[in-house]
């Protein structure tokens, strides 16, 4: 699913890249929403076939469609009522239901049979709960090849889930490409930086608006924020996670701890990971609106992670212009949306139609991304490359052109052919 400008993203996501009867299955990745989020309109628009999960993905997805179909509906909603034009939503809520009803969850190192001549594989891929690589072998005659679709790759080192596992014996490749141009800093690095943000916010008597995705970035919040308050690191001023979708995926979570990396020290010892004392779930409206009106510094977690819907825009608009305040940005943000904004740190943010200005801080915090950067997506590519003795053609997705650019210049110049493929081409390997 494609965010940014409001008219621009509808045209675009009805735009189908085949007709539906030629569509044989499905195979998910993850279950982000960009990755995830068209499903059921595919669903809508005709599709009964197959689509493929691991079975953490599917448990995520059940809550992230039909919360993605609920605010699909309320926007329509709210722009027909406030005579703003009305966009048609992509789907509704039975669609999400009967997508979940088509999904398949699978377990990691399982081959499966797609369809004949089709067999596919997940491993690892370290990036969420329940994230993959796809091994997908086509078989035509007696001959066999192997693609493989890296999906989003996850880093080394992150907290809870385990770190990602190169694929082998790929004849090509589909490779994300995210942060092909730059390198995070550490995760240790990061933790730190967090500790000091809310620090010194909460000794200007401020609050802490992070916005993060429900899905992995605020479960990786709530592991860091539990961390630091068990090593004294930060005052224990209240942390909010106030998204009931994302009290919903952390649940989730709750459930699959088998996908947990047991090298992990708090993962050994903490009972309970998400749940500790200074920490608080506001999933009632009326709860979260009480949060507009209490006193003193906190911490206040809210989806959607690029400010363009969910309980955060509400938080922006009432905390945006607060001096004392601190916005602190952990995810990516994509053009044209509310997200970008803050990070361009531009002077008036349109929110709700009304000018907000920011006067609140902006702190950005790269090291708590879930993809791989630059230095790391090529060593998993040469991880890759050492299993894969026959690897041919790599193609470039997810990742802005100039990004895309930049790391095919650096990956064709340590001796790889690499492409970045048009939207809707076909290739051949």
């Amino acid at each position: 699913m494609f965010q940014g400008k409001r008219q621009e993203s509808a045209d675009k996501n009805r735009k189908l890249p085949l007709p539906i009867e030629d569509l044989d299955a499905v195979i998910l990745s993850h279950a982000h929403i960009d990755h995830s989020g068209r499903l059921p309109f595919l669903v809508a628009e005709g599709y009964s076939g197959t689509i493929w999960a691991t079975s953490a993905t599917r448990d995520l997805s059940a809550v992230m469609l039909a919360d993605s179909a609920n605010i699909q509906e309320r926007d329509a909603e709210f722009l027909a009522k406030h005579k703003k034009g009305f966009i048609e939503p992509l789907y509704g809520l039975r669609h999400a239901v009967r997508t979940m009803e088509l999904m398949v969850g699978v377990p990691y190192n399982k081959t499966f049979d797609v369809v004949p001549g089709v067999r596919a594989t997940y491993v690892d891929a370290g990036h969420i709960l329940g994230s993959a690589s796809v091994l997908v072998d086509c078989t035509e005659g007696d001959k066999t090849k192997r693609l493989v679709f890296s999906g989003d790759i996850g880093r080394t080192g992150l907290a809870i889930v385990r770190d990602p596992v190169p694929p082998e014996g790929a004849d090509a490749l589909i490779m994300e490409s995210t942060y092909g141009n730059r390198d995070h800093e550490s995760v240790e690095g990061a933790r730190a930086q967090l500790a000091h943000v809310i620090r010194e916010t909460a000794a200007r008597g401020g609050r802490v608006l992070i916005p993060a995705f429900a899905v992995g970035r605020t479960q990786e919040m709530i592991y860091a924020l539990h961390g630091l308050v068990r090593e004294g690191a930060i005052p224990p001023i209240p942390i909010y996670v106030d998204s009931p979708l994302a009290i919903d995926t952390t649940t989730v979570f709750e459930m699959h701890p088998e996908t947990f990396d047991r090298s992990e020290e708090m993962v050994q010892k903490a009972k309970e990971l998400f749940q500790f004392e200074l920490l608080h779930y506001t999933r009632d409206v009326e709860e979260s609106k009480a949060l507009s009106r209490a006193n003193g510094p906190m911490v206040i977690i809210a989806a959607s992670g690029m400010m363009e819907n969910g309980r955060i825009v509400h938080h922006l608009a009432q905390g945006a212009s607060n001096p004392r305040n601190t916005i602190l940005v952990v995810g990516f943000q994509a053009e044209h949306t509310l997200g970008r904004r803050v990070v361009e740190r531009q002077p008036v943010l349109q929110i709700f139609g009304d000018d907000v200005p920011l006067n609140a801080r902006v702190e950005i915090i790269d090291g708590y991304s879930a993809h791989a950067d630059r230095t790391e997506m090529t060593n998993w590519l040469g991880r890759v490359k050492e299993k894969s003795p026959n690897l041919g053609p790599i193609w470039l997705v997810h990742g802005e052109a100039d990004v895309q650019d930049e790391f095919r210049t650096a990956l064709t110049a340590r001796g790889y052919t690499v492409q970045c493929p048009e939207p809707h081409t076909r290739h051949v390997f």
